[in-house]
């Protein structure tokens, strides 16, 4: 990118040019030395749940809510990342056939890695915004040296938490949902060969030293050192992982980020009764809006990026 491109892109608040502002090595070191003085902000469609008020003339008072609204809002570039997490290569149905019976939302999240993620990934490469991965494990990243900075960021792994002891009743309810309910006694080693050799799908692979993180010290650690205070949501579990596993929006939460989706980004873990209209992945999604963020659209937000957005109020 051009650098008079690059410089049109911050406003510069407040401040009187120097008279070494000319020098182009300058111009690039101010912009880093400055820090918060020069900021880039863009306008993106933000989808948000008006959840008010309810309506208790009606049968069903939460009908009178105000529902899925949209409205174009400002963002930080600077503070902002797109966090792409358990983005995983699933392998194939004969390969793993019991993960697969097990794990239903495998063909959608591939799809997602097929069609989403390569257009997605593109432009948030292209406009320079910070580009995160969670993993399950560091068994797989450990050679990414966006891995090994987020180690040495975040020092050595905290303590697990405390255990009480178990009993036999317990054991005994432990082994019967696994038999009985998730994920049965037959397809467990399917799972585990899968997670044996669990790695990046090739339309997720870190690019560069783009940050890898496997848990909620070096994510956070990662945010720290960016100055990152808003998280934008893709991958799979919408409902699962990325609320609650390590990294999740539940920990990254609680150290003061915003945590949002992209809804055509995420999928679900669905049942019998809920998959046919992905049902888990709405109820989560308005859980997103109302506790963590906000819900955006992957088109709206490459649009953004790209300078492009449409004005969407409504």
């Amino acid at each position: 990118m051009a650098l008079n491109n690059f410089l049109a892109r911050f406003d510069i608040v407040a401040f009187r040019m120097p008279k070494w502002w000319g020098n182009r090595e300058n111009k690039l070191n101010f912009k880093m030395e400055v820090g918060m003085s020069v900021r880039q902000r863009f306008r993106i469609p933000v989808n948000y749940y008006r959840h008010f008020d309810a309506d208790f003339r009606l049968d069903v008072p939460a009908e009178g809510y105000g529902g899925w609204q949209k409205k174009e809002l400002e963002l930080s570039f600077d503070h902002t990342a797109l966090v792409v997490m358990h983005a995983w290569e699933f392998g194939t149905r004969e390969q793993y056939p019991g993960w697969h019976r097990v794990v239903e939302f495998i063909p959608r999240a591939q799809e997602i890695c097929r069609t989403v993620f390569p257009p997605l990934l593109a432009a948030v490469r292209e406009s320079g915004m910070r580009l995160y991965h969670v993993v399950s494990s560091g068994s797989y990243a450990k050679d990414y040296p966006g891995y090994r900075r987020a180690v040495a960021l975040a020092g050595p792994p905290p303590e697990p938490p405390e255990q009480v002891p178990s009993d036999p009743v317990r054991e005994a309810l432990i082994a019967f949902k696994k038999e009985y309910a998730y994920h049965g006694l037959h397809n467990i080693e399917d799972i585990k060969r899968g997670f044996k050799n669990l790695t990046f799908p090739p339309e997720a692979l870190p690019a560069g030293d783009e940050g890898i993180a496997e848990n909620e010290a070096q994510l956070f650690a990662l945010c720290k050192a960016d100055r990152i205070n808003h998280l934008i949501y893709a991958g799979c579990a919408i409902n699962w992982c990325l609320l609650l596993d390590s990294g999740g929006m539940a920990e990254m939460s609680r150290h003061g980020l915003m945590c949002s989706a992209l809804r055509q980004a995420v999928t679900a873990v669905e049942n019998k009764e809920t998959a046919r209209k992905e049902l888990c992945k709405e109820i989560a999604l308005w859980r997103v809006a109302l506790s963590f963020g906000f819900v955006f659209d992957v088109d709206d937000f490459i649009r953004a990026l790209r300078g492009e957005v449409r004005h969407a109020d409504r």
